[in-house]
């Protein structure tokens, strides 16, 4: 694919109160060509069975959305399921699936990383439907152009379903923590952990909810408009920079440290 199409890609910031509002983060494993040992939400690359329109029989919430829209929350549900061992969906009875149900799925993570296809398959074969409709937009970022790999990604917020803990993968991921923006943030400026420019500045927006009921909220709210960063240079350096209309309370970030996070 070239440069100038970015690839089509969801993540989903699983949130919980702990007290104090918590997100999921993962760490990437070093190796892996993107963000290699960085922390970031569980997410990926919209695979095309997320496209599926069987889909729309299997998952609520998708009804009314375009076709993109749809892939991107399959896809965050299934990356979460991949890395995290967690699946946003619904039982027989109605109610959001425990870690009784994720337990006895957990070797099909594999399988299903391997081959996104397996994943309505799974869904299918148990009769759990996707809780789609849990997810809120966030947030979507395209980064700009001249980048090695550009990636039109699509973040969703959801609530942890009651009762599930994440379980790292041991492949993509190494380490799975719920942790505080702010404290996220501060690892990242004492250099105790890797974050690339467009987490943390997704973190720092999340901070400004004190709930996850007041983080819906205010992800609803917020206008569905794109974020597209910016390569400027002043006189006082090179920065990469976003629109200071949508709500980050930071905006922009010298060029070296946000590519070399």
């Amino acid at each position: 694919m070239s440069n100038d199409i970015p690839i089509p890609a969801a993540t989903v910031l699983l949130v919980r109160d702990a007290p104090g509002l918590e997100v999921l983060m993962v760490e990437r494993h070093a190796a892996i060509g993107f963000a290699g040992g960085a922390s970031v939400f569980p997410g990926g690359k919209i695979d095309p069975a997320d496209h599926d329109p069987a889909w729309l029989d299997h998952a609520d919430g998708l009804d009314g959305l375009d076709e993109l829209e749809r892939a991107a929350r399959v896809a965050c549900v299934r990356e979460a399921f991949e890395e995290a061992g967690m699946l946003v969906a619904r039982g027989g009875d109605g109610q959001l699936v425990g870690p009784d149900v994720c337990a006895a799925l957990s070797e099909r993570r594999h399988p299903v990383e391997q081959d996104a296809r397996l994943f309505i398959a799974l869904v299918r074969e148990t009769g759990v439907r996707l809780a789609c409709e849990t997810l809120v937009r966030f947030a979507r970022w395209i980064p700009p152009e001249g980048l090695h790999k550009r990636f039109d990604t699509w973040f969703f917020l959801a609530p942890t379903p009651p009762g599930q803990e994440p379980l790292e993968d041991g492949r993509e991921t190494t380490a799975l923590a719920w942790v505080r923006p702010a404290d996220a943030l501060a690892e990242l400026a004492a250099g105790q952990r890797k974050i690339i420019f467009p987490t943390a500045r997704n973190l720092e927006l999340l901070g400004l909810s004190a709930t996850v009921e007041a983080a819906l909220r205010d992800a609803a709210a917020r206008p569905a408009e794109i974020v597209q960063p910016l390569m400027v240079t002043r006189d006082d350096g090179a920065f990469l920079t976003i629109p200071t209309h949508l709500g980050y309370p930071v905006t922009e970030e010298r060029l070296e440290s946000a590519m070399r996070n």
